[in-house]
C-alpha cells in the first residue's frame, strides 16, 4: 500500500468522496465494479482535454496529469458506448470528462479516440478495503413513504442525447422560479457532470442533485431497481411540498434502456404533472410522439429542444400535432405559465377525495 500524491484532481464523478479518504493506493485486486475509486495517471491526450472537478472548475489536462478516476459505464451516441473491462487492465479510457473511466467499445465515426489513463493502483482506506463511491451517499431522505400531495414533477425527457433537454429544463427552472415559486431540481440519469444541475441552479432551482449524490458514476446498466430507487430517494428528499415544483431531466433517448425503464414505471408516471419533449427536428419529434403513445401510454404536455429554435420546423410539427411548442432560448413567460402551471393534479386529488367521502 502506497500514500496517493499531493496535486492530484479529484473530479465530479467521485462527488460523494471527501479527499481524506483518498490517501493511500494498492494493486488492483479483482474485477473492476461500477463506481471502484482508482489513482492514476494521463498517458496519452485525446478526444477529452479536461477534467471537471468537485466544485465543478474544469481543469486542462496534458500527460503526465495525476488524478482520481471512478469505473463506470457510459452510453453516448454521440461519442462513446464504454463499459467497465471484463478484466484487469493496466490503462482504460476516459469516457468523459467528470473522471469515469473504462473501456470503448463503440465510438462515434466522428469523434477521435479517447483519452488514455494509466492506473496506478485501487484507491483504499487505510485498512486496506477498497473506496467505492456507492459507499457514500448525500441523500438520505427523513422519510421512507411519500405523502400526497406532492410537489409537482415537470418531467423533460427527449428523442436522444443533444436534443435539447437540458436547456428546456433550465427554460422550466426559470420561468416557475419567475413567476414565484420554489424549485427543485435532478437529473436522473446519464453520466456524471455537473454542468446541467448547475444551470438549472443558475435558474433559480436550489436545492438541486443528480445520481452521483447517491454515488452512482454513471447510470448506464445499472439494475432497474437502483434507477427507481435513484427516482423515489430524490423524490422523497425534495419533493414533499405540495407548493413546490420539481423538475427532473432524464438523459438520452426514450428508447433507451434505463429511459424507457423510467417512463414505463408507476412510480414515474403517477408523478408527472407535465411532461415536456424535446427533439432535434420536427420529423424526430413527430416519431417520438408516436413512441411516447404507443409504447409508455403518455402525451407531452408541450415540445421544445433544438427544433423550438426553428419557425420551420415548428410549421411541420403544427401540421401534425397542436402540442404548445416553447423555445427555451426564447422563453415568453406568459406562454410558460399556460403550459406548466394547471390545476389538473388538483382536480384530480380533488376527485379522490370526494370518492373517498361518499364511500
Amino acid at each position: 500500500m502506497k500514500k496517493i500524491s499531493k496535486g492530484f484532481i479529484l473530479p465530479s464523478a467521485a462527488y460523494t468522496v471527501e479527499s481524506k479518504y483518498l490517501k493511500f493506493y494498492k494493486p488492483l485486486e479483482g474485477l473492476p465494479e461500477i463506481g471502484d475509486v482508482v489513482y492514476g495517471v494521463v498517458s496519452r491526450i485525446g478526444l477529452h482535454r479536461e477534467l471537471e472537478n468537485k466544485s465543478g472548475r474544469i481543469h486542462q489536462i496534458q500527460d503526465g496529469v495525476k488524478a482520481i478516476f471512478v469505473f463506470g459505464n457510459r452510453y453516448a451516441p454521440d461519442y462513446y458506448e464504454g463499459l467497465i473491462p471484463s478484466e484487469v487492465e493496466e490503462e482504460v479510457d476516459l469516457l468523459a470528462r467528470s473522471g469515469v473511466i473504462g473501456t470503448v467499445k463503440t465510438k462515434n465515426s466522428k469523434v477521435i479516440d479517447p483519452t488514455r489513463i494509466k492506473i496506478l493502483g485501487q484507491v483504499c482506506h487505510e485498512n486496506g478495503n477498497k473506496i467505492n463511491t456507492k459507499s457514500f451517499c448525500l441523500i438520505t431522505p427523513k422519510i421512507n413513504i411519500k405523502k400526497y400531495p406532492r410537489s409537482k414533477l415537470i418531467l423533460v425527457c427527449g428523442t436522444a442525447m443533444n436534443s435539447g433537454k437540458s436547456m428546456a429544463a433550465v427554460a422550466c427552472c426559470w420561468s416557475l422560479t419567475a413567476l414565484g415559486y420554489c424549485v427543485r431540481a435532478s437529473k436522473i440519469t446519464g453520466v456524471a457532470s455537473l454542468k446541467d444541475i448547475l444551470y438549472m441552479n443558475d435558474a433559480g432551482a436550489n436545492p438541486y442533485a443528480d445520481f452521483s449524490y447517491l454515488g452512482y458514476p454513471s447510470t448506464y446498466l445499472i439494475t432497474e431497481a437502483e434507477v427507481l430507487d435513484i427516482f423515489n430517494k430524490l423524490d422523497l428528499k425534495y419533493a414533499n411540498n405540495k407548493e413546490n415544483y420539481w423538475v427532473v431531466e432524464i438523459a438520452d433517448g426514450i428508447n433507451q434502456r434505463e429511459t424507457a425503464m423510467l417512463l414505463q414505471s408507476r412510480d414515474v408516471q403517477s408523478r408527472i404533472h407535465k411532461l415536456i419533449f424535446c427533439a432535434a427536428d420536427a420529423f424526430g419529434a413527430i416519431g417520438g410522439l408516436q413512441v411516447l403513445k404507443q409504447k409508455f401510454g403518455l402525451i407531452p404536455d408541450a415540445i421544445s429542444g433544438i427544433c423550438s429554435s426553428s419557425p420551420l420546423h415548428i410549421k411541420e410539427l403544427s401540421e401534425y400535432t397542436d402540442i404548445p411548442v416553447f423555445d427555451s432560448m426564447n422563453i415568453l413567460l406568459s406562454q410558460m405559465k399556460e403550459i406548466l402551471i394547471s390545476d389538473k393534479l388538483e382536480r384530480l386529488y380533488a376527485e379522490l377525495e370526494s370518492a373517498a367521502i361518499n364511500q
